[in-house]
């Protein structure tokens, strides 16, 4: 993985080495680590890494392992105040969205949370409330959640944005997390294709030669 500046100033450096394929995925709240994405095995799986900001350059130390599963486990996600990582994996089958305690329980690979009921990828957190979105087929689906001590609750799963244009965006670009929420939390930005330009309308064009003598002809001098 690489990292550069946000305004563009200067050029991608590298923060991290790897044999396989890695994409990252989520920044921790305060800055300090990095969820991502690695495919050095034949299942994707998460990990994090402590990143140092020392206000000119990112520094990654050691990488660790979020859970060590062997299903494929993606779509990783900070809650927004870091006590939670949201993720997508198909360890039932299909992919489902869960969410668990981070970091991981020292005392084993902790509790777990489904969030989603009929398939789920790619969650992103309401970032001034208590909701968690993500794709589901041609929806987007939210639950509202809540936390008691250590405990996190959901709710049950409902639309927030139900059409035909969800699942175009889905297939034409072939994306499956090209959606994010507004800190507000009212809006959603998705990406979707460009739709064709309607057809414009035919015009006749006449080109009149000699229209001096046109106007002489219809508008006598004497007149």
């Amino acid at each position: 993985m690489f990292w550069t500046r946000a305004d563009g100033a200067g050029q991608p450096k590298q923060l991290t080495q790897s044999k396989g394929f890695q994409i990252p995925a989520s920044f921790s709240p305060d800055g300090k680590r990095l969820a991502y994405h690695d495919f050095t095995s034949s299942n994707g799986q998460i990990w994090t890494v402590p990143v140092d900001d020392n206000g000119r350059q990112l520094r990654a130390g050691k990488p660790e392992q979020f859970l060590k599963s062997q299903f494929e486990d993606s779509f990783a996600a900070f809650s927004p105040d870091g006590r939670w990582l949201a993720y997508a994996s198909n360890e039932s089958g299909r992919d489902e969205v869960y969410v668990r305690a981070f970091p991981v329980p020292a005392a084993g690979q902790g509790g777990k949370t489904q969030i989603s009921n009929s398939g789920g990828i790619a969650p992103v957190w309401s970032r001034n409330g208590s909701e968690l979105l993500y794709y589901a087929g041609d929806q987007i689906m939210t639950v509202s959640y809540s936390v008691r001590g250590d405990t996190f609750l959901a709710d049950k799963p409902r639309a927030w944005a139900e059409n035909a244009t969800v699942r175009q965006a889905r297939e034409a670009v072939d994306c499956d997390n090209c959606f994010d929420l507004s800190p507000d939390g009212k809006r959603v930005a998705v990406l979707t294709p460009v739709e064709q330009e309607p057809p414009t309308e035919e015009h006749e064009v006449v080109f009149l030669f000699n229209f001096f003598d046109e106007l002489q002809r219809r508008v006598p001098a004497e007149k």
